[in-house]
């Protein structure tokens, strides 16, 4: 019903103004640390055209993914909802601790139909909408041409690729040229869909399976970067095949970009770059600069990630926002821009009074919910960020930890015993924000078995290296 009537305002909406909307293009990198571009503090990767790209648009150096593992923030992205309230609040399909001190709540482990998504906030305005790269939000009765994308490749519901090298063996993904490069096909399949669709408002949603593992990259670019590792021994980054994933990345960006300039479609085309989740710290992959822990972690660095908004017209050139931004934010920020009148239930908020730096937001504080342990830290967990404060509930031992940001952005002192009255205010109202939403909550484990998680746990993935 609620999509029906979207398409219904939406419609009115496209027949009420003369002005083209403009087009879209939402690069989502997975696990791309929030200091792994040039323009956000890395001296070891090189991203040239990622970094030309915040210079024609805004930084965002507090931007923050809605989770710190990858399916729920692609579910926040794509339906501006917490994935609390989605109840979707694990990578698909998650791991099982059958011997931990907590159980996990019987989640949700797609994207129901139900929800609307951008996308589909978007057609009825007569946007061609595409999906090109990871989706891993389900199987196939939940593949993204079921949510609103006219063309969906590389989409399934796996978290990575066999292969960055094709062949790929991606089942909605042909194989390309033997050695061809995933992170380039994608890339050109974006700017093939920009070519086709140049005469009407588009949106791509290009979530790249890079800089995800496997870790691979094209030798020469690695030899390169061993070449510089060597010459920088001190560097905290120095892994030359995550290193050749990075690049591989910003070649697509600036790929796209040439596109948009060759058939002068630049000037009416926002670009949002972010990521899914922090940097993987794990087995050397990156490092978080300044930030603790990684990927899976409450943490900053398990959360913290870039963010870079170019709007032509309207965003000045090489700016710099300093406000928390979520990831549940970016649905309605492209609904205002594109002139969609009535959206669904949404967590998120516009940034456009911040992007056009004419005023702030309405809240005072952002919020997860992670009930489930995760290889890279994580184990049950629910947090707050209000002005410079963080708070953290860890749930296996009912202990907090509240960090001044702004004084401590390593989270190293833990202020909880000694400001207990701010510690007790905005867990009150995580609380709150928890029951607004539904959330569901990890529950005592009659299974429990300490010697067996002293010892390590379990988990239900065949892979090496967490989602």
């Amino acid at each position: 019903m609620m999509k029906r009537v979207l398409a219904l305002f939406a419609a009115l909406a496209c027949l009420c103004t003369s002005a083209a909307p403009p087009n879209f293009i939402v690069f989502l990198i997975d696990d791309l640390g929030a200091t792994d571009l040039g323009c956000m503090g890395s001296k070891f990767y090189e991203t040239p055209n990622i970094d030309r790209l915040a210079a024609q648009g805004m930084k965002f150096t507090q931007a923050y993914s809605a989770c710190t593992v990858c399916s729920p923030t692609r579910a926040a992205l794509l339906t501006g909802k917490y994935p609390a309230r989605l109840h979707l609040t694990d990578w698909i399909a998650g791991h099982s601790r059958p011997t931990a001190k907590l159980r996990v709540p019987d989640w949700t482990k797609q994207l129901p139909l139900e929800e609307v998504t951008v996308a589909e906030a978007l057609k009825p305005l007569g946007y061609a909408t595409a999906q090109i790269g990871k989706w891993h939000l389900g199987g196939a009765e939940f593949y993204p041409t079921k949510q609103g994308f006219d063309l969906s490749l590389g989409g399934t519901d796996r978290g990575q690729p066999p292969s960055y090298f094709s062949p790929y063996r991606i089942a909605t993904l042909p194989d390309g040229p033997a050695g061809e490069f995933l992170t380039d096909r994608e890339s050109a399949e974006a700017c093939k869909f920009i070519e086709t669709n140049r005469e009407r408002p588009f949106f791509i949603y290009l979530p790249h399976h890079a800089v995800h593992t496997p870790l691979m990259g094209k030798q020469d670019v690695i030899a390169k970067y061993q070449k510089k590792a060597a010459a920088q021994p001190d560097s905290p980054q120095k892994n030359a095949t995550y290193a050749a994933l990075v690049e591989s990345v910003d070649d697509s960006v600036g790929r796209v970009m040439k596109k948009l300039d060759e058939l002068n479609l630049a000037g009416r085309t926002v670009i949002l770059f972010t990521s899914d989740n922090g940097g993987l710290a794990l087995n050397n992959v990156t490092r978080n600069l300044g930030l603790r822990a990684g990927k899976g972690s409450a943490y900053e660095g398990g959360v913290r990630v870039p963010l870079i908004v170019k709007w032509p017209g309207a965003v000045k050139p090489g700016t710099t926002c300093d406000t928390p931004v979520l990831t549940v934010d970016y649905f309605p920020t492209l609904c205002e821009l594109a002139g969609v009148e009535k959206t669904p239930q949404l967590d998120g908020e516009s940034l456009v009074p911040l992007l056009k730096q004419t005023g702030g937001l309405q809240r005072d504080a952002i919020f997860w919910h992670y009930p489930h342990y995760h290889p890279g830290g994580a184990t049950p967990y629910a947090a707050i960020r209000e002005g410079d404060f963080k708070l953290i509930q860890f749930y296996e031992d009912n202990r907090a930890e509240l960090y001044n940001l702004r004084a401590d952005p390593q989270e190293k002192t833990n202020l909880a015993p000694s400001d207990a009255k701010r510690a007790t205010a905005l867990s009150a109202k995580l609380v709150a924000w928890q029951k607004s939403v539904g959330a569901q909550f990890a529950t005592p484990n009659p299974a429990h078995d300490a010697a067996k998680e002293k010892s390590g746990g379990k988990t239900n993935s065949k892979k090496k290296t967490p989602k």
